[in-house]
């Protein structure tokens, strides 16, 4: 047990070293972001791709906050691929608030490769009418001026992709969808920081916009139509390509629609199968991000030792001020800040490395009504049967 206990320590330890890190950069990030104007300058039209599937919680909002945008020439090309799909209904009350928006509506149920959300946004595409696609998540919340940034971005030199950062709403504010919006928030988002760093530069799924051109060589959406990663996937081929990824100065919002603790450990063990079957030595190194989990193990091996008492404390206060200075750092609104109160950290932290240490245990992901097999390198197998309409 004493050995376990020097493990547990060391690796909690790392995980202060990272969060503090992590806590620095976003701090850096958002100094950044709210010091660099966009160029007004000649703006090239942007269609924004939203792939829908059923009537999600906040999609209304969502839907409408890509119409809301302060950019001269845009279009959004909504699909669903199910002509009876209720997101439409969605769809329609927000082409009555937005008369003026240019909106269009894609429904076809062609499905070429096992992706579907790629099935659909390959039959959205021949209704987009400008330059340059961002391709956004149905549940994606943007600010007005998120779009003059990913121009800015994506107008750099040597720049092929353009992503962002994001972080997590909750549909309800109840355990499990604070405890979502938790991993994002304070998580996901300084991690990749850190990561790019550290030299990568990730494709980051929620927002993706590049040129027409660039798409093209890379062979299309077709490139991508049996991934399970496919956001991952769409950055490796533009970075072969010799372009590169920039990361915009804007941090939209994310739905996070989980209200049972059961539906969310599905969603995130789907998330960490796939980065698993990524990259699964980089994955397993991840572990050290979850400090309290850790000094929780080395209190449990040291029996409950003053030292390992002192260990718990330290990390608790450390992971609170570092998620709360997260949150004020990137100005959040009072619906994206679940930091506080933090007596849930050490609950989260748990829950983390046991999404981790499951997702080693087996390749099957719940994804969009379907279980389907994570395979290597993101690879989607055949579809193991239907979980739900």
């Amino acid at each position: 047990m004493i050995a376990l206990a020097c493990l547990a320590t060391l690796l909690a330890a790392a995980g202060l070293v990272q969060t503090l890190a992590g806590w620095h950069l976003v701090r850096r990030f958002a100094r950044s972001a709210a010091g660099r104007a966009d160029d007004p300058g000649d703006l090239p039209g942007m269609t924004v791709l939203r792939p829908l599937y059923g009537d999600e919680p906040l999609l209304e909002a969502a839907l409408a906050s890509a119409c809301a945008q302060e950019y001269p020439r845009v279009q959004v090309v909504f699909g669903v691929q199910d002509p009876a799909d209720p997101a439409l209904h969605v769809v329609r009350r927000v082409q009555a608030r937005f008369p003026g928006c240019d909106i269009a509506v894609v429904a076809d149920n062609t499905a070429a490769g096992r992706n579907r959300k790629v099935a659909n946004l390959t039959n959205m595409l021949p209704a987009a009418r400008h330059e340059v696609i961002v391709i956004a998540d149905s549940d994606v919340h943007a600010a007005p001026d998120y779009l003059r940034r990913i121009a800015a971005a994506l107008a750099a030199p040597g720049v092929g992709l353009a992503t962002t950062l994001y972080v997590g709403r909750p549909a309800a504010r109840c355990f499990a969808g604070r405890r979502g919006a938790s991993a994002i928030t304070h998580g996901m988002l300084p991690g990749a920081l850190l990561a790019r760093r550290f030299g990568r530069q990730d494709a980051l799924g929620a927002t993706l916009a590049l040129r027409r051109e660039t798409l093209a060589a890379i062979g299309g959406f077709a490139a991508l139509r049996d991934d399970l990663a496919d956001d991952n996937l769409l950055g490796r081929h533009v970075r072969g390509l010799g372009l590169a990824i920039a990361l915009a100065t804007t941090v939209p919002a994310t739905t996070v629609p989980e209200r049972r603790l059961g539906a969310l450990w599905r969603h995130e063990l789907r998330w960490a199968r796939t980065i698993r079957s990524l990259a699964p030595l980089a994955f397993a190194a991840s572990a050290v991000q979850y400090p309290l989990g850790w000094a929780l193990l080395a209190l449990v091996a040291a029996g409950g030792a003053a030292w390992a008492v002192a260990l718990v404390a330290a990390g608790w206060a450390v992971r609170a001020f570092a998620a709360r200075g997260i949150e004020r750092a990137l100005g959040l609104p009072e619906e994206d800040r679940v930091a506080w109160p933090p007596w849930h950290l050490p609950l989260r932290d748990l829950m983390s490395v046991g999404v981790l240490v499951a997702s080693f245990l087996g390749n099957e992901v719940d994804w969009r009504g379907q279980t389907m097999r994570a395979g290597p390198e993101g690879h989607l197998a055949e579809p193991l049967g239907i979980d739900r309409a």
